[in-house]
C-alpha cells in the first residue's frame, strides 16, 4: 500500500536522496500510521472493555500513544524540511532526530505505565471474558502492526531515517506485545489461570527495552557520530579520481540532519603544480560532491613534494616506524626543513581514539626512531584523531 501511495502522491519517489522526497515519505508514513493506530485503538479498547482484560485495554492505549508518535513524526518531517533562515543557517534537519527521540521517550513512558497497571492487576486479579470477536481483533492487530513494521523499516532504509527506524521498532514491539496479550487471554480462558497481569508486565518490559534501543539510535546523531563508512568511501573515491590529487586526509563530516551534510578535507597536490590549474580542479571536485553526494564541501590544498628521492626515502622510513606502533595509524603532511645544526622532520599522524599510548608516549617513540636514522633529525609531530571513522 505504501508503495502505491508513494507513486500516487510523491513526485520523483525514487530520488530518496532528495530532501523534498525524504520529507514526503516521512509525512506519508506518519499519516498512514495515525490512521492505522486510531483504528487499532478503537478495536482493542472495545475488546478490552468487553473482556475485562487490563492487558488488552493497556495495549489499546499503547496504540493511541502510537498515533501520537506518528503525529510527532509527521510534524517533525514537515519542520525538518523548512528552508534555512538567519537563526538556523544550516537548516532544520536535526528536528527529525529530535522527533525520533520523542517517540522513544513515549515508548518508555507507555512501557512503565503498563508495568505499573499490570502489577496492580497481579495484586487484584479478575476473571476474563472470552469472545471469538476478541480473538479476531487481536489477530488483525498483530498482522497490521507487522505490516507497519515492514513498511516503516523499508522506508527508513530507503531514506536513512533514524526517526522512521524508531517508529518501525515501536510497531514490532507492539506486535509482540499484542501476541503476548492474545496468549494470556487464551491461557486464562482454557486453564482459569490469572496470568493477565504477569503478561502485562512482560509486555511492559519489552516495550521499555524497545524504547531504550530506539533512544540510543536517535541520541547518537544529535551528539555527533562518525559518518557511515560507505559515505566516506564515496567521497574518497570521487576526490582521488582526479590525477592532480595525490592523497586526502583530515576529513571532517558535519551532519546537520539527513540531506544536510557539510564536509571539509585536505587534498594533497604536487608542490610544483600550476596553482590556477589545481585551484580549478578543487573547485570542480567541490561541485561534484555537491551534485552527486548532496554535501557542501570545503577542500584545503596541501602541497607535497613527490619527486624528491631523499624526501621519499626518509618518508618511507618514518612511515615504517609509525606502522610499528599500529597498522591503523596513518601519516600525512610529511616535509623536511633543513637548518645549520639540525633538520626538522615535520609530519602529522592520525591515531585512533582510545589508543593504548598517550600522545606524549607516541611522540617519544617516534622521536627515538627518527633520531636513530640520524642524530641531527628532530621530529615535529602533530597528532590528529580520525573524525571520519576511517
Amino acid at each position: 500500500m505504501i508503495q502505491l501511495l508513494s507513486r500516487l502522491f510523491i513526485k520523483n519517489y525514487k530520488d530518496t536522496k532528495s530532501p523534498e522526497v525524504r520529507q514526503a515519505y516521512g509525512v506519508l508514513c506518519g499519516a498512514v500510521g495515525i490512521g492505522f493506530n486510531i483504528l487499532l485503538f478503537i478495536g482493542k479498547f472495545l475488546a478490552g472493555l468487553f473482556s475485562n482484560s487490563i492487558a488488552i485495554t493497556a495495549d489499546a492505549f499503547n496504540n493511541l500513544s502510537d498515533a501520537g508518535s506518528s503525529l510527532i513524526t509527521l510534524v517533525g518531517f514537515k519542520m525538518s524540511g523548512q528552508e534555512p533562515d538567519p537563526d538556523h543557517p544550516f537548516g532544520h534537519g536535526r528536528i527529525e532526530y529530535i522527533t525520533g527521540l520523542l517517540v522513544s521517550i513515549i515508548i518508555l513512558i507507555m512501557g512503565f505505565e503498563l508495568i505499573t497497571t499490570s502489577v496492580e492487576k497481579i495484586r487484584h486479579p479478575e476473571d476474563l471474558i472470552f469472545q471469538p470477536l476478541i480473538l479476531i481483533i487481536l489477530l488483525v492487530s498483530i498482522a497490521v502492526k507487522l505490516y507497519m513494521n515492514f513498511y516503516n523499516r523499508s522506508v527508513a532504509a530507503k531514506i536513512d531515517s533514524a526517526a522512521m527506524r524508531a517508529t518501525a521498532a515501536d510497531s514490532f514491539s507492539d506486535s509482540i506485545a499484542t501476541a503476548l496479550v492474545l496468549l494470556s487471554t487464551l491461557i486464562s480462558h482454557y486453564t482459569g489461570l490469572h496470568i493477565d497481569g504477569w503478561c502485562g508486565v512482560l509486555v511492559g518490559l519489552f516495550i521499555c527495552y524497545t524504547g531504550y534501543e530506539s533512544a540510543k539510535e536517535t541520541i547518537s546523531p544529535l551528539l555527533g557520530q562518525p559518518p557511515e563508512p560507505e559515505f566516506v568511501t564515496q567521497v574518497e573515491q570521487l576526490v582521488l579520481s582526479y590525477d592532480l590529487v595525490l592523497g586526502i586526509h583530515d576529513m571532517i563530516v558535519h551532519n546537520y540532519g539527513p540531506g544536510r551534510t557539510m564536509i571539509s578535507l585536505h587534498a594533497e597536490v604536487p608542490a610544483d603544480g600550476d596553482l590556477l590549474t589545481m585551484h580549478d580542479t578543487i573547485d570542480n571536485i567541490e561541485r561534484r560532491l555537491q551534485k552527486e553526494l548532496h554535501c557542501s564541501a570545503v577542500i584545503h590544498m596541501d602541497p607535497v613534494v613527490n619527486n624528491d628521492e631523499k624526501t621519499e626515502k626518509l618518508k618511507a622510513s618514518v612511515l615504517s616506524a609509525v606502522k610499528e606502533l599500529d597498522k591503523e595509524i596513518s601519516m600525512h603532511d610529511f616535509r623536511i626543513v633543513e637548518g645549520p645544526t639540525h633538520t626538522n622532520i615535520i609530519f602529522d599522524v592520525v591515531v585512533p581514539f582510545h589508543f593504548r599510548l598517550s600522545d606524549s608516549e607516541i611522540r617519544s617513540f617516534l622521536q627515538t626512531k627518527i633520531s636513530q636514522l640520524n642524530p641531527s633529525y628532530f621530529a615535529v609531530i602533530n597528532i590528529d584523531k580520525s573524525y571520519s571513522g576511517s
